[in-house]
């Protein structure tokens, strides 16, 4: 598939100048592109109407066109009429607009041959092309027209806009879009039994003709471009109207930054800190957190003068003094002081790396001049061999590096305290570090082997650490929280996180800043149906990105995820046991790609002598999901759970323990009862054993008031995925197996 380059880049020569395309101009672009549009006439005013030639124009109606510069949307303004084809009525519509309209600048009017086609839904798409900051040039379609607002709005999250990109889409992916989205499948399906209204490969065609277009000219030549509608007929896509915005010549570029440097950063050899006081200020606690993850006191310096020695470290009493070039420099002094001290240690190569923790650096009055002399600092070393240091920052916590041996969030050591004894294969990659430490706190065993915030991304960008540690192969799970990506920037992440996502690792997002204000200020339809959220969403879930929904979904799948790698999850058979009938309702009621089949006769004859020998035979069916009574003990229950989760038929599963019936040991030890949750044989360590012993993803569901806390921490300290709700449990498992 190709479109004539060379005819579009003479249209576009003969409109600079201009802000927008003149509409005969965009009917000479859908020519060169290859995209149908009716024949239409020229003419410049109603006189020159009464002596057009329009036969060939065809049928007993034709559309007429006001043609404007200052008139984007013309049918908001009278603009477009359909009239008899007939002389004397395309003459009086012209006349009648030119009396209308004659404030503006008017260039002359079309008449368009009129295009017979079924108006209903499905048949009215929109094409469109526009700029974003973080992605590049992104082309959408969706459902068109008059209501394509509306239309968008009410569509099911996820299916009423398809947003590709020329970097990183294939034909696979807008396939699978135009299949998944509600006015693609009433395009190109068989709604009760009748013939699809066009094929998919007309669509996807002029999606390529689309990226292509963006490809080779957006945004330094094309802002946007935007065709709605595009409607169907005859089996064939046919453009009524077409708006380009001409673009401002620009061509953005994101600058080199030397990447490999972040070994430097996430795994230095030396370090050096500045912000120390006597007493426990942030410095401080970064100092004694330095020490305490293992970093070699040799190897850490401290720039405080006059002081020879600090938590057995050295101390210098300036930047000029350091006696080598570190791998890291921590700054924790105030904004105001920040950009000397960057200036001080670019200007004197003292470092490879710098974490910034404050912000606000150009912020600060009277802080222009030395924040300039920063940037010229940076940009001088970056040109030379040397290439300067890469800097992480500002306003971040900074990095957690189990590797680095350091830890830089300033957090005390009793307020947030993290497992010691194993490294999770996590790398949490957030722009907030108040959401980092949070999701710390709240994550409980897991560790993650990095735990890097960067703040407002002055030089190194989440899409850089991405594109770095994709390539460590002991990561397997990329939890990342997003409020912005820097400029371009959301095509470094799109492109690692396809790479991670093809190998069988797990790319897990949530973008915060979800408002689509920015976009509704925007004239075009497609800016307001494809907001920032929407751009990121659709491209990143086509990269094999899980797109959370909120924040404790965000939570809850990095745990998912972490603690179910190397356990099967590769079938929709879902197998479910509850000791309530409400769950087991609640699991039916909620399956999404599940199905809860009938056990296998083997299967089935285990579960039969389980509940014989537990004595609920009586009360107890064998049936998916297995409703057992509260009268089932610990044992019987491991059992059952045993039966289910090896059953051939079956490939994953959730085991619902409301906690409060007598027959279960659910409760710490106490003199008021006999419960003991840590007794070998109570339910929770039986489940935990299984955990471990069987091969299939299961998770549990504990639905009870925080007296039953100690036993979700007891089946989380082993690993066992645990829930509180059995609806929670049950979507979030369709997450893991549409992922994997």
């Amino acid at each position: 598939m190709t479109i004539d380059i060379a005819r579009i880049r003479r249209i576009l020569a003969a409109a600079r100048g201009r802000s927008v395309l003149l509409e005969t101009e965009g009917l000479q672009m859908l020519a060169a592109l290859g995209i149908g549009a009716p024949a239409h006439v020229f003419v410049r005013n109603a006189s020159e109407a009464a002596s057009a030639e329009t036969a060939t124009l065809g049928g007993d109606r034709v559309v007429v066109k006001v043609i404007s510069p200052q008139i984007l949307h013309k049918s908001d303004v009278g603009g477009v009429t359909v009239v008899e084809h007939h002389r004397a009525a395309i003459v009086a519509a012209i006349a009648d607009m030119e009396a209308r309209l004659g404030g503006q600048e008017i260039v002359g009017f079309t008449i368009n041959q009129f295009v017979r086609y079924d108006t209903s839904i499905g048949n009215e798409l929109i094409l469109g092309l526009r700029w974003t900051a973080d992605f590049g040039p992104v082309v959408t379609l969706g459902a068109g027209g008059i209501y394509t607002e509306f239309l968008a709005e009410n569509f099911k999250p996820g299916r009423e806009i398809g947003i590709f990109s020329p970097s990183v889409t294939t034909d696979e992916d807008i396939e699978e879009a135009i299949h998944r989205l509600a006015i693609g499948r009433l395009a190109t399906g068989r709604l009760r039994g009748q013939a699809p209204r066009i094929e998919v490969a007309p669509l996807v065609a002029s999606v390529r003709r689309f990226m292509a277009l963006a490809s080779a000219f957006a945004p330094h030549e094309i802002a946007e471009c935007e065709i709605n509608p595009i409607v169907i007929t005859g089996g064939q896509l046919i453009a009524l109207d077409i708006l380009v915005t001409l673009g401002s010549g620009d061509q953005p570029a994101r600058p080199a930054r030397p990447l490999g440097k972040l070994k430097h950063l996430l795994e230095p050899r030396s370090a050096a800190i500045i912000g120390v006081s006597e007493k426990l200020n942030p410095g401080h606690i970064i100092l004694n957190n330095l020490i305490r993850e293992g970093f070699p006191r040799d190897r850490i310096f401290v720039v405080k003068p006059g002081s020879a020695e600090l938590e057995g470290c050295r101390c210098v009493p300036d930047i000029a003094a350091l006696p080598e070039r570190v791998d890291l420099f921590i700054l924790a002094i105030s904004a105001a002081q920040t950009p000397q001290a960057i200036t001080d240690i670019v200007e004197g190569r003292k470092a490879e790396s710098i974490i910034v923790i404050p912000g606000g650096l150009e912020e600060k009055s009277g802080t222009g001049a030395i924040v300039g002399r920063m940037r010229e600092a940076l940009s001088s070393a970056r040109a030379s061999a040397w290439q300067g240091p890469l800097i992480n920052g500002g306003n971040c916590l900074g990095i957690r590096s189990l590797p680095g041996r350091y830890d830089t969030m300033f957090i005390p050591e009793y307020k947030l305290r993290m497992p010691s004894e194993h490294v999770s294969p996590v790398a949490f990659v957030s722009q907030s570090g108040a959401f980092a430490v949070s999701r710390m706190s709240k994550l409980g065993r897991l560790n993650p082997k990095y735990t890097i915030t960067l703040g407002n991304q002055m030089d190194l960008t989440v899409g850089d650490y991405l594109s770095y540690l994709k390539d460590d192969l002991s990561l397997e799970i990329f939890a990342v929280y997003v409020e912005g990506f820097a400029r371009l920037d959301g095509l470094n992440f799109l492109r690692a996180a396809r790479e991670i996502t093809v190998s069988g690792r797990s790319v897990i997002l949530y973008r915060a800043g979800r408002t689509a204000a920015g976009a509704k200020a925007s004239a075009s339809h497609t800016a307001s149906i494809a907001g920032n959220y929407q751009v990121t969403r659709e491209l990143a879930q086509a990269a094999g990105v899980v797109v959370a929904d909120s924040l404790s979904d965000f939570e809850e799948l990095v745990r998912l995820f972490t603690l179910l790698r190397g356990k099967r999850a590769d079938g929709t058979r879902l197998g479910a046991v509850s000791n309530a009938g409400f769950e087991c309702v609640a699991i039916a009621d909620t399956l999404g790609r599940f199905d809860l089949p009938a056990f296998d006769a083997a299967t089935s004859a285990r579960l039969e002598a389980i509940f014989r020998e537990a004595r609920i035979d009586s009360v107890v069916d064998v049936h998916n999901p297995i409703d057992l009574t509260p009268m089932t003990g610990d044992a019987a229950y491991e059992h059952v759970v045993r039966a289910v989760m090896e059953a051939d038929g079956i490939d994953i599963g959730i085991v619902g323990c409301v906690p409060l019936t007598a027959a279960l040991n659910t409760l710490p030890a106490a003199p008021s009862h006999g419960d003991d949750l840590t007794r070998p044989d109570s339910i929770g360590l039986r489940l935990a054993r299984l955990k471990e012993e069987l091969t299939k993803a299961w998770v549990a569901v504990v639905d009870a008031g925080v007296v039953y806390d100690p036993l979700v921490a007891l089946l989380e300290q082993h690993g066992v995925p645990t829930f509180r709700t059995a609806d929670t449990a049950v979507r979030l498992l369709n997450v893991l197996v549409a992922a994997r």
